[in-house]
């Protein structure tokens, strides 16, 4: 693109030199003759004028008396009528520039000048002209070879860009070049890298989160099938596999929510739902997983409370933080229900050695985690809980108490606590 910018200014600055060029060089030429011939018949018509007055004063005409009379160069003959004719300077030989003037006394007098002196003055404008002509070359090239950097080396730029881009590397750059058209094309690839960028955030997220918040119902799940499989009578079994197959619902319904909160994380599916369900079902369903660890988890507090949520939201919340209490926590793990004002709270506790002063609420933030974990499932489950207008806070780090916080619809009735292991 470089040379073709290149050639093209240069090719259109030659052809307007050829014309402007050539144009002015016959003109020129045409110019110095015609001044040259005009010069010539001036001094012959000046050196007329002198003989006449000569004639009248009846000095005599001769070339001594005229000699001071003619430019340097020149060469010019005086015909008298019955005399000799009278030269003054040197003859000139070869072609010559002739100029004839005659005196009121029938005196021709004839000029000449050397054509070579015409030559070289034509000679000295196409000099001139030539040089203005090359200096016009060099300038337009120069032009055109930063005009050429200027238009190729942004392209170039774009090209890269959106090389990047193709090649998974959205990073917008925010380079402008100062020419509207590339600017635009620069705006477009900045804001489409900004979008693909925001894309692969999402996707990577996405997968991120679907990998850990599947874990844990799997995990409750290959539990449960584990106890049928040990389970003689066939009572147990049905009432393990009907748990189990609510299990995979649950599970499904999570895979449904990860991927609505993929496309708009403002997207709920709040309803009312009784929040002794959800938490009687977390504790049944983990009771496996904390039998074999020698643990208790257990229940109390207000009950029939109902709340403002999506059920499988708050239940997929209660699983993550029974989970990190069962993998970091330690003693008893306790889900306590109570109401606040017009809220719902639910509190998850465990007589572990909680979270490190320096983490605090930071808890809650993607990649932070104070036990070498991934430190993304309590970004999810705050996410989770937030999406239903409800938050989920660390209300204690030693030991720790996590308080799930959701909107109540109306009063409950008195405190019934019940512990059940």
């Amino acid at each position: 693109m470089r040379r073709r910018l290149i050639n093209s200014t240069l090719a259109v600055v030659l052809v307007v030199i050829a014309v402007f060029g050539v144009s002015l060089v016959i003109v020129e030429t045409r110019t110095i003759t015609s001044s040259a011939h005009e010069q010539v018949e001036s001094e012959a018509q000046g050196l007329a004028g002198i003989v006449d007055s000569y004639i009248v004063e009846r000095r005599p005409v001769d070339a001594h008396a005229l000699s001071d009379q003619l430019d340097p160069g020149r060469f010019a003959r005086i015909e008298v009528p019955g005399q000799q004719p009278v030269e003054l300077g040197e003859p000139i030989g070869g072609a010559v520039v002739r100029g004839t003037a005659r005196s009121e006394h029938g005196r021709t007098v004839t000029v000449e000048e050397s054509r070579s002196t015409v030559t070289d003055e034509v000679g000295r404008t196409l000099v001139v002209v030539g040089a203005v002509a090359l200096l016009a070359v060099v300038a337009a090239v120069l032009l055109a070879v930063r005009q050429a950097n200027r238009l190729a080396s942004p392209l170039t730029d774009l090209a890269e860009t959106a090389e990047r881009l193709g090649s998974g590397d959205p990073r917008p750059r925010h380079k402008r070049y100062g020419v509207p058209e590339l600017d635009r094309v620069a705006d477009v690839l900045d804001s489409s890298a900004e979008r693909i960028g925001r894309m692969l955030t999402a996707e990577r997220r996405l997968a991120a989160d679907a990998s850990h918040q599947l874990r844990t119902p799997l995990t409750a799940l290959s539990m449960r099938l584990e106890e049928i499989t040990v389970a003689d009578d066939l009572e147990t079994v049905r009432e393990e596999a009907t748990i189990a197959l609510t299990q995979v619902e649950r599970l499904t319904d999570v895979v449904q929510r990860l991927l609505t909160n993929s496309r708009d994380p403002r997207t709920g599916s709040a309803v009312t739902f009784d929040v002794d369900e959800v938490v009687k079902q977390q504790v049944e369903e983990w009771r496996p997983a904390y039998r074999s660890a020698g643990r208790p988890i257990v229940r109390s507090g207000k009950h029939g409370i109902r709340a403002v949520g999506t059920p499988g939201a708050v239940a997929q919340v209660l699983a993550t933080l029974v989970e990190n209490a069962l993998m970091h926590g330690g003693g008893t793990v306790a889900l306590r229900t109570r109401v606040t004002g017009n809220q719902a709270v639910i509190e998850v506790t465990d007589e572990g050695p909680g979270v490190p002063a320096d983490l605090g609420n930071r808890i809650f933030e993607r990649a932070i985690s104070g036990r070498n974990s991934t430190g993304i499932g309590l970004a999810v489950a705050r996410d989770l809980a937030e999406a239903d207008g409800g938050r989920l806070e660390l209300l204690q780090g030693r030991p720790p108490v996590f308080a799930l916080f959701l909107s109540r619809t109306a009063p409950e009735p008195q405190d019934h606590p019940e512990t059940v292991r």
